[in-house]
Order: C-alpha cells, then structure tokens, then sequence
C-alpha cells in the first residue's frame, strides 16, 4: 500500500473531485460513516463527545456525530471555530446535524469533565495542520491526554505533522486512528506513530489508479507486499542452486559479528557460506564455525584486515562466490580503508555494505562528493545498510547528525540511493529501503527487543543470503528487513522484547520463512 504526505493527499482529493465527478461531500460523508462505524465497533454504547474544527476535518468529525446520534448513541459536538469561519462542506454538515437535533456547542475549549465516561472523536486539525498548536488549544490537548478515556481520531492524530510524524507544540494521544484512502507518512513515522495507535486506513471512493499511482513513491510493506517472493524450493535442487555468499567481518574482539552475519546467511536459505577473516584470528574462528567454512586474509598484525586482503577477496569471489556481505565488527584502519575503496571500485559480484564497511568507505572517499563519486563508480550493485549515525557519516557536508537523520529519514533515504546509484536500508523506526529508481519502502515489522548488539550483523546476513539466491537487490532488502523484523517478533513472543538477543533473531527466521509462506502467524 503506498503512504501520502498530506500534498499527495490533497492531489488525490482534487482529481478525485475535479476530473472523476465525486463531490468533495460525498467523500466527506464516506469518511464519517467510517469514523462512526469504528465508534460502533469498539465503544457500542458509549457517549460521543466529538471535537470538531472548522475545517472539512471538522465536517468529517460531524457527519459521524450525526450517523451516532441518529442511530441512538448520546452524542455531544464540541466546534472550536467561529460560526462564520467553517469551511464550506463543513457549514454543510454542521447545518444537518442542526436540523437532526445532534447537540453542537460553539467554543473556544472544553473542560475535563465533559470527557467522563465517553469515547473522544478527536476531528480538529487532520493532515491540514500548518502551525504549532499553542495557547488555550494546547491546553486542551493535555487536558484531553491527562483523562482516562478512549480517544479516536479522523485522519491523524491533531498536532500531528502528516509528512514527518513531528508533534507540533502539542498532539492528542489517540488509541486509534482512522485515515482515508491512504496511511499518511506521519503514521508510520515516530513520534506520530506513538501517538495515533491503532491504524485503520479506510476506502471512502477514491479511484483505485489515484491511490496506487507511480507518482507516489512510498510504499507500506507488511504480510501481504512480501506474500510470494518466497518461491517453493525444487526436488532436485543441490546446494550449488542457492548460492555462495562470502562474508568479510570480523576483528579482533569483535569475531561475534562474522559469526552471526553467516549463521543469518545460512538460516536464510544459502547454500555455501566463506568467512574471509584476518590469518591471526583464524583459529579462533575455525573453533566456532561449523557449517561455514574459512579462508584466512592478510592483516596488518592487529587483528584488522591488511592492505593486501583486496586482492585476495576480489579474486575469490570472482571465482566462487554469488555476493559479498562486508563491513560487520572489521574496524576502521588503513587497511579495511583499502578494502571498501578496492571492493566498491572492482567487484563483479554485489555487495552488501554494513557497520564497520560503512564507516571505512566513508573515511576512504573523503569528502560527499567522493563518497557519491565511489559508489557511483560500482561495477556491481550495492546495498548499504546504515544506523542513523553511519548514515551522517556518509553525507559530511550536510552538518546532519542522526537526529536530522532521524527527523528525515524517507526524504534522505530517497535522494542519497538515487544519487548514488545504490540500494539503501537506512535502520530504525520504521527502516525505510530506498532504491536508485527513486521508491522508497517502510517497513511495519519489528518491536524495541531487536535494540541489542548483533541485530544489525544478522540483518546484513539476511539481505546477503537472498541477494545470493538469484533475488533482485530491491527485493532482497525490502523482503530481508521483513523477514528479520518478524524474526524479532517471533523470538519476542517466546523470549519477551527484554531479554530478546540478537541470536534469538536467527533462531526464530524458519518461523518467519514459514510465516511469510503460509500467511500465517508462526
């Protein structure tokens, strides 16, 4: 399902009004009815206080007010707006609630008590917000989030940024939201997804070619966007048919990291995996592998990778390997500087760049425009999998650190895998998979146990292992970033989100293969 900042939202109204014939009223009716229908649902018999403003977010909040009290729910229309400032569709339907007898009070707030015992329809701002909430307004919202009732809001969530998720001044905290036609960016972007609960995105008439339009470049992936890019495995199938993936990582200290990156390849569906490590750490890995196999690299006598390791790993992966997983617990040195410069400019094979490998490219290129010059010149594709921090990292000129990151996670992600040329799984709340063509993917899957040490290096052997099995990059790292979310959720469930560690993760992926493949919660 694709997600609408509030402009691609107001274009879908206005063609769906213009050009298709739909009156601006009926999709407001529509999208009352549905607010009503979810009152109904959850709260049958409670009474409705509903907060409405002058705008058709308002109108929306009135249509609902007088489908409830129509239907014999006690009901009472609160509208913070001037009679002589509501907007046409919404002077519309305050009319016909007067005439049906729904109670409306003009004002300019609302006291606490008038919310005991009811259910809120919070229908004041919606995705038209341009300013923050101040003053008496705000003071309504706290007083609306100090009380113990239910809220539900039509659209977002009001003091909700419907682009960035951002509360602006001051946001009402719904247990559950109903939106139209689409989820909004400030839906699935913190902090407005802490705010707007429950989610329900509801068909109200849009033209099903609006709502799915290539102009829209964001997408929401959950069970049903990745249903079927599993494929059934053949009878005759040998290990050769699911690739070969050769995972550099590793350093002194830091040996974790490579193990658990290939264990993920593995338990992900790859045939063969090679861990290529520093020669003086061989032992050590060679007593904690069992199914992966290891050559040793050239290192610089500190257990890091030498300056001579490029060669080495461009020659065999030229020879036997489907891809290169690159970057988890190497360090940054002169010599893992060498290695991502040389694997970037000279691999015939994709690569999946993470952590450590990000770190070194970017110290490699120097400046931006070296950094985009870099991954420009790949011969391969690649897909780059950052933490908001190495993400900063990699755009030096900007001035961002990881909160402007955060703050613009989608738009970065957009324009930094379009410039560039890559594939990039920029990690978080939600991780968004941007690609070269300009689309951009959120994903819902994942809970807070999956912040722990090792959660990133099992995510890179994912992606790593079914880019080998003959998978798009794209598809690789939006379905990857699913399957390691449900994973998490799956070990959540047996484990609790407290003491979930990131073997936990590779542990549960056969539950969220099996998940993925039947439809079915494992």
């Amino acid at each position: 399902m694709k997600v609408a900042t509030a402009q691609e939202m107001r274009e879908i109204d206005r063609i769906t009004i213009e050009e298709y014939g739909i009156p601006g009223p009926v999709l407001m009716e529509r999208a009352g009815l549905a607010v009503a229908r979810k009152v109904r649902e959850f709260f049958p018999r409670k009474k409705a206080v509903v907060l409405c403003g002058g705008g058709n977010n308002g109108g929306d909040g009135l249509v609902a007010a007088r489908d409830l009290f129509n239907g014999g729910n006690a009901v009472q229309v609160f509208l913070l707006a001037k009679k002589g400032a509501l907007s046409p569709d919404c002077a519309a339907q305050y009319r016909i609630a007067k005439k049906m007898g729904v109670p409306v009070t003009f004002c300019r707030t609302v006291e606490a008590e008038e919310f005991r015992d009811a259910v809120v329809i919070d229908a004041l701002f919606g995705t038209g917000l341009g300013r923050p909430v101040q003053g008496e307004l705000a003071r309504l919202f706290s007083r609306v989030n100090a009380t113990d009732v239910p809220v539900i809001s039509v659209d977002i969530p009001s003091g909700i940024s419907s682009d960035t998720g951002e509360v602006m001044g001051e946001a009402i905290a719904a247990d559950y939201t109903v939106t139209f036609g689409l989820p909004k960016r400030g839906h699935l972007l913190y902090p407005g997804a802490g705010y707007a609960g429950a989610l329900f995105v509801e068909d109200i008439g849009f033209p099903s070619s609006l709502v799915a339009a290539d102009t829209i470049p964001v997408e929401r992936v959950d069970r049903d966007s990745v249903a079927g890019m599993i494929a059934p495995r053949r009878r005759n199938s040998y290990k050769g048919d699911y690739g070969h993936v050769l995972v550099i990582a590793g350093s002194r200290g830091k040996t974790g990291a490579a193990l658990m990156t290939a264990r993920a390849c593995l338990r992900s569906g790859t045939g063969l995996v090679t861990l290529g490590v520093p020669e003086t750490l061989l032992d050590v890995f060679q007593g904690g592998v069992t199914e992966e196999m290891c050559i040793p690299l050239p290192d610089d006598g500190t257990g890091m990778l030498g300056t001579g390791s490029a060669e080495e790993i461009l020659e065999f992966s030229a020879q036997k390997t489907d891809v290169i997983a690159v970057g988890p617990g190497i360090g940054v040195s002169g010599g893992t500087l060498r290695v991502m410069e040389e694997l970037v400019k000279r691999s015939t094979v994709p690569l999946v760049i993470d952590a450590d490998g990000i770190n070194a490219l970017g110290r490699a290129a120097g400046d931006e425009k070296g950094i985009r010059d870099l991954l420009g010149s790949a011969k391969s594709p690649v897909v780059l999998t950052p933490h908001p921090g190495e993400m900063a990292r990699l755009l030096p000129g900007s001035g961002y650190g990881s909160g402007e990151v955060e703050r613009e996670r989608i738009d970065i992600a957009l324009s930094f895998a379009k410039e560039t040329g890559t594939y990039l799984v920029l990690k978080g709340v939600p991780t968004v998979t941007a690609s070269p063509e300009g689309n951009a993917f959120l994903n819902t899957s994942g809970n807070p146990g999956m912040a722990t040490g090792g959660s990133g290096d099992v995510l890179t052997g994912v992606i790593a292992s079914l880019l080998g099995q003959e998978m798009s990059p794209l598809h690789a790292a939006v379905l990857g970033v699913y399957l390691h979310g449900l994973a998490g959720d799956c070990a959540a469930a047996q484990k609790g989100e407290h003491s979930l560690i990131a073997s936990d993760i590779i542990h549960s992926l056969p539950d969220a293969f099996a998940a993925c493949r039947t439809g079915k919660e494992k």
